[in-house]
């Protein structure tokens, strides 16, 4: 049985579509079991992207003394094909395995599929029960944005550029956002904004920055700035571990209000207590994840 489900890819065209349970080991993602019957599934080295959400939601999942989230993988360097066997996977997987009682499902670095994100939702319409919270990142929350059901979403988790393609309701993929919402003026509580009314914003956004929004129905209603870690900026794959520290709290039954704001928090107290260089990588922050969770309790 799991408890929430993550999915997204991982940049090897050889990795294998996989459904399981991982733990982290050192900088690793190391499988422990198998739901779909897979072959041997190799170790994925702790980077950025899903690899980096994932870890850092089991690891915080670990300290909050709770199931640590399954994990659905495939590989896609780029091409989508990765990615539409994920689609096509979860799809049926929802259908036919429906005494899988999911809480909740984290969708990240997924090649966006309008048809593919659809055909997820109707899925989870067809199951019986408690509807799934839903929280989107990354190529997924695009695909959400195009097919015009973002409203149907919990959380997402945008960076200031991502929210600026959600505000922008005539832009069909993130190439065309017209540019002056990326212009200085645009400031995210006016982008959060428009967003929400046009109905291309989940109920609640996280928007990832050097100040952390967190947006409710259009609404800035929290804030996280403190403590200011200049040098984490310029690391890649420190957004996804907050999403991943999200996914954490979320599963562990917190609000998602109160989740975001602890995601955030706890992503800059990991930060603070691994002292990062520029030239840090994200996977020498994991060993502070812990550290960071805890932090928020205080």
């Amino acid at each position: 049985m799991m408890n929430w489900l993550i999915c997204g890819t991982v940049p090897d065209d050889n990795f294998p579509l996989c459904l399981g349970t991982w733990m982290v080991e050192k900088e690793m993602l190391v499988p422990v079991s198998s739901f779909d019957g897979s072959g041997p599934i190799p170790c994925v080295p702790v980077r950025r992207g899903t690899p980096a959400l994932s870890a850092s939601a089991i690891l915080a999942a670990n300290a909050l003394s709770s199931s640590p989230p399954a994990l659905l993988l495939a590989g896609d360097q780029g091409s989508g094909k990765g990615s539409a066997r994920l689609y096509d996977f979860l799809a049926e997987w929802l259908i036919k395995d429906e005494s899988a009682n999911i809480k909740g499902l984290t969708f990240h670095y997924m090649f966006p599929s309008v048809d593919g994100h659809n055909r997820i939702l109707m899925a989870l319409d067809e199951r019986k029960g408690t509807r799934p919270r839903l929280i989107a990142d990354a190529g997924f929350m695009y695909a959400a944005k195009m097919s015009g059901f973002a409203a149907r979403y919990d959380v997402f988790t945008p960076d200031a550029g991502e929210l600026a393609f959600l505000a922008d309701e005539k832009a069909p993929h993130p190439f065309y956002t017209r540019g002056f919402f990326l212009a200085d003026g645009q400031d995210v509580p006016a982008l959060a904004r428009m967003a929400f009314d046009h109905e291309d914003s989940a109920k609640i956004l996280l928007v990832k920055g050097k100040t952390d929004l967190i947006v409710e129905h259009g609404e800035v209603t929290a804030s996280v700035s403190k403590p200011c870690i200049p040098f984490m900026e310029p690391i890649g794959g420190t957004g996804d571990i907050v999403t991943g520290l999200l996914t954490a709290f979320a599963s562990a039954g917190i609000p998602l209000f109160q989740a975001c704001v602890r995601a955030a928090q706890a992503a800059r107290f990991a930060g603070e207590a691994a002292d990062p260089t520029p030239a840090t990588s994200v996977s020498q922050i994991m060993p502070f994840i812990k550290e960071g969770v805890i932090r928020t309790n205080a």
